[in-house]
């Protein structure tokens, strides 16, 4: 189905910057979305409740009805301690987008559609989206290989056209969208949004630190590691973060996952290893957000162009 009106009314691209942990907060949520873009964050970004509801209130009180929407992500596990708490405030503030991870629930699903808010959820492979769909969510997010953080392994040509077959609701791709052209060719096949986020880690106004932004500029893809043994979910993550951590992943068993001991800021996952997607290559510098999405335009539109003039060359 197209992209709702609610929501592509004040929309530049069809692109959402994907909710990173302990990356993304509302300075860059703002961004994002006053550039025409879907901003959005984890809730486990703050540590409390209380601190989420006061990042719900800085992104209600900065945005306008000129601005795109934004998201907050929800970790939908048994080892969330928050999660009740935190959906409580999605309700009160009547957050336009949440997108679920680890878990898909009916009755987050049915907490959300009651103010009229979308829900959109990560999947990896069809069995996932299917328990999605059963749940009542509004869109699925592909999240194929090569994406940062928690990612798949399915190429994102094959994983799109089988979700395409169950469903005609929203389909967003993620994995390696890192600039104009790769947004345009989620679209070519098959889905109706883009979700970038490794592009995004090295934005000015993002919550990582300058270590952090520093090495997205120096590495490629050839950098990346795929592995469940610093999260407990297999993930992508700088293999030159886990080498400084003084890690040897050969020797090391896959911890359970446990979003209660990342919440507590303890864990090394993710705050002393840092999380990156195979598209990392395309960075090439620590940039302002506004300046980012301004380049996904333009390198849209052009690919967007190219291809117009290039259909005339073959026979019909």
């Amino acid at each position: 189905m197209p992209i709702p009106e609610s929501i592509a009314a004040n929309l530049s691209l069809p692109l959402i910057a994907a909710p990173m942990f302990l990356v993304s907060g509302p300075e860059l949520v703002i961004a994002c979305c006053r550039s025409g873009v879907v901003g959005s964050f984890p809730a486990l970004n703050q540590r409390s409740s209380e601190g989420y509801e006061q990042w719900l209130q800085e992104i209600n009180s900065a945005l306008g009805e000129g601005d795109a929407p934004y998201a907050v992500n929800l970790i939908v596990h048994k080892t969330n301690p928050r999660l009740a708490a935190d959906i409580a405030l999605t309700v009160k503030y009547k957050v336009p987008i949440v997108i679920t991870s680890l878990g898909a629930a009916s009755e987050v699903v049915e907490a959300v559609h009651s103010y009229g808010g979308l829900v959109y959820h990560d999947v990896i492979n069809t069995r996932f989206a299917k328990k999605a769909l059963d749940a009542g969510v509004d869109g699925l997010i592909a999240v194929c290989a090569g994406a940062g953080g928690h990612a798949g392994t399915y190429n994102p040509f094959a994983f799109i056209s089988e979700l395409r077959e169950l469903t005609d609701k929203t389909i967003i791709a993620s994995g390696c969208i890192s600039n104009g052209e790769s947004v345009l060719a989620a679209q070519a096949c098959g889905a109706d949004f883009a979700y970038a986020g490794t592009r995004f880690i090295a934005a000015e106004e993002s919550l990582a630190n300058p270590g952090y932004k520093a090495m997205l500029v120096e590495k490629d893809a050839a950098d990346i590691v795929y592995t469940p043994k610093i999260s407990g979910v297999n993930a992508n993550f700088l293999g030159s973060s886990i080498k400084a951590a003084g890690l040897d992943l050969a020797k090391m068993s896959t911890p359970e996952m446990d979003a209660e001991e990342e919440l507590s800021g303890e864990s090394k996952a993710w705050k002393d290893i840092w999380s990156a997607g195979q598209g990392v290559g395309a960075i090439k510098a620590v940039q302002p957000t506004a300046e980012i999405i301004g380049q996904f335009k333009q390198e849209y539109d052009g690919a967007l162009d190219k291809l117009i003039a290039q259909r005339g060359q073959w026979r019909r």
